[in-house]
Formats: structure tokens, sequence, C-alpha cells
């Protein structure tokens, strides 16, 4: 009954504040049990919550609330001593085998993410591996892996008990709510074209509860929880100092580039050089002129007698046959583009792929 937390936070006023701290590590951990799971879609999400993850969260508080008011010095440690002394061993196992599968989620959820932020132009290139052939989102990240063991190592011997690294927990765990409330309001917005007067009030509500929530972990800052909010900031700065890092080179390079059908009708005319062979340039755009072409023409004032622009393009398939691999198209004064396809189980090859 809600009733009972109200009466509480009711009656014991500050105190009761600080305690929300404490309180907020029992909703902790329940994303874990469907994390990694985005690329499955919503349904699925929905349907492990509500038929699993939920009754069995509501099952596991519900019994121990009910031990603690039966039996109230039981709050010693009420998960293990709601089963009889028999049990207790095989209820460890089972405890250790879902901080495993939870441990697992999380890591493959921050596999996900990396790879998303690599697609966004938020981080450098990495090695991915893909696992799976079925699904494009099963993938191995090894530099992520070996991060995540050193932090896990560091963590383990830093605060060296559960009941010490529980602030720095709380912290991460209750900003990260925060920071998808204010999120989801922004795709509300941009995305769902919601009216500010319907999406404001409904985030509103969830930003009251998320922000005390965050605001009775802030007075652990000082007792660990300075820990994430330093990872955080790093991985902040990375993040976007790589990004604007990026966006001032493409720039400078559109400053300096000019459109590829400007450059065929308006300056190959005007290179007397020729070198025999064929030149490939690597590009993303076919629109614009390579800079390294444009480069090669300035320095050198000498062309090949055959020019190939060259791009890879990753199809959500496992492997693309060799017959549908290339695709060629002539632009005029021996120009070509060549546009070649992997699955994203294959290995680009790009001289392979230029015999083919």
């Amino acid at each position: 009954n809600p009733q009972y937390g109200l009466h509480f936070l009711l009656e014991n006023g500050w105190h009761g504040f600080i305690v929300l701290g404490t309180v907020v590590l029992v909703v902790t951990g329940g994303e874990a049990l469907y994390a990694d799971m985005g690329h499955f879609g919503k349904f699925p999400i929905q349907l492990g919550w509500f038929t699993v993850a939920l009754p069995a969260l509501l099952l596991q508080y519900f019994g121990q609330g009910a031990l603690l008011l039966n039996n109230p010095g039981a709050v010693e440690n009420p998960f293990y001593m709601l089963a009889p002394s028999w049990a207790l061993f095989p209820l460890v196992f089972l405890a250790t085998c879902a901080a495993v599968i939870a441990s697992q989620a999380l890591i493959t959820g921050a596999f996900s993410m990396s790879h998303q932020a690599v697609q966004l132009g938020f981080l450098p290139r990495i090695e991915i591996r893909h696992t799976s052939s079925r699904e494009m989102g099963q993938i191995y990240v090894p530099l992520v892996n070996w991060l995540l063991c050193i932090g896990t190592l560091y963590l383990v011997f830093e605060f060296g008990t559960s009941s010490r690294l529980a602030a720095a927990y709380g912290i991460a765990v209750t900003g990260t709510m925060l920071i998808t409330t204010i999120l989801t309001y922004l795709v509300m917005r941009r995305r769902w074209n919601w009216s500010k007067y319907i999406a404001a009030p409904v985030i509103g509500i969830f930003i009251i509860i998320d922000a005390a929530y965050l605001g009775a972990n802030a007075f652990k800052i000082l007792d660990g929880g300075f820990v994430p909010l330093i990872i955080g900031a790093v991985i902040f700065a990375i993040m976007t100092t790589w990004k604007k890092g990026r966006l001032i080179l493409s720039e400078r390079l559109r400053e300096l580039s000019i459109p590829l059908d400007r450059f065929i009708k308006h300056i190959v005319p005007e290179v007397k050089g020729k070198s025999p062979g064929t030149a490939v340039f690597m590009t993303a755009n076919f629109g614009i002129t390579p800079p390294a072409l444009l480069q090669n023409v300035t320095h050198n004032q000498v062309l090949h007698d055959n020019i190939v622009l060259f791009t890879i393009s990753t199809k959500p398939v496992p492997h693309v046959p060799d017959s549908e691999r290339v695709q060629v198209k002539f632009i005029g004064d021996n120009f070509y583009t060549v546009i070649v396809h992997y699955g994203f189980m294959d290995n680009p090859n790009v001289p392979e792929a230029l015999q083919l």
C-alpha cells in the first residue's frame, strides 16, 4: 500500500527524504533484467517487463515486507531469511546466477551503446565483432570489454564492500533515470509531435520523482558518489571533443572541396599530365571531389588514365554474395564510381573487391 510510504515520508520529514537515497536501490537493477533488448523492438521489452521482471520484483519485495512486518529482527538480511535454512545454498546459487545474467546484460548493453556512438560519430571507429548471423545487434567490442573489466576490478578493490559501493550505484542510476526522462520529453516533442502542454505535465511528474531520488543520493557524493560523476564527465568530454573535432574537420574539408561535376567539367580538361594505370580514391560522398584527388591534381598536375571513386556500404544482412557485391557506374571522362556492399558478418577486403 503506497499509503505506508507516504505516511513514512510525512512522519519523518527530512530524515525520510534522506532515506530515499537507500530506498531507490530497491528499483535499481530492474532494468538489468531486460537490458540489451533494444534491437528486438518495443514489444519484447514490454513483454519481458510485465510478464517476468515486474511480477518477480513485486513478489520478492512483498515477501520481504511481509517478513519484516512479522519479524522486525529479520532486517539484518531479509532476502536470505525469507527461505528456510536448508534452502540457503540453493538461494545463494540462484542469486549468483541472477547477478551473472544481469552483469552480462549490462555488458552487452555497453557494447550496443558504444556501437551506436560510433555510428553517430561520437566515438572513433573501434573493432566490433558480430557474433550472430541472425541478429545484427549481437556484437562483441573487445576494447569496451577490457575497459569494463579494468573498471570493475578497480571498483571492487577501491570500495571493498557492497554497502560502500551502493553510494556510487545510487548516484549513477538516479542520474541516468533523470537524463532518460529529459530525453523522453525531447522525443515526445520532436518525434511524436506532442504539444508541450501535454508533454510537459506528463514528464514533469517523473522529473519530480527522479529529482527527489537524485537529490537524496546527492548527500552520498563524498562517500563514493563522485566516482560515477567523474567517469561520466570523462566519457562526455571524450565524446563531445571527438564530435566537435569531426565537425570542424568536415567543415574545413567542405570549404576546400569542390563538387565532382564541376571538377570533371572545368579542372580535368586543364590537366595536361597523364599517368598510366588506375587510381582509386576512397570517398563517402560521390557528389564531392575527394580531398586526396584534389591535392594530387593541385600539386602534381597529373591524372591517371582511369579514376575510381570507391566507397563501402554495409547492408543489414549477414553476407552479400559476390554477384551482388560490386556496383560500378561510369560518370564520364574515365571517372567511375564503385560501391562495394558487405554484410555485417563479412570482412571488408578492398583489393579483393577491386578484382571483382
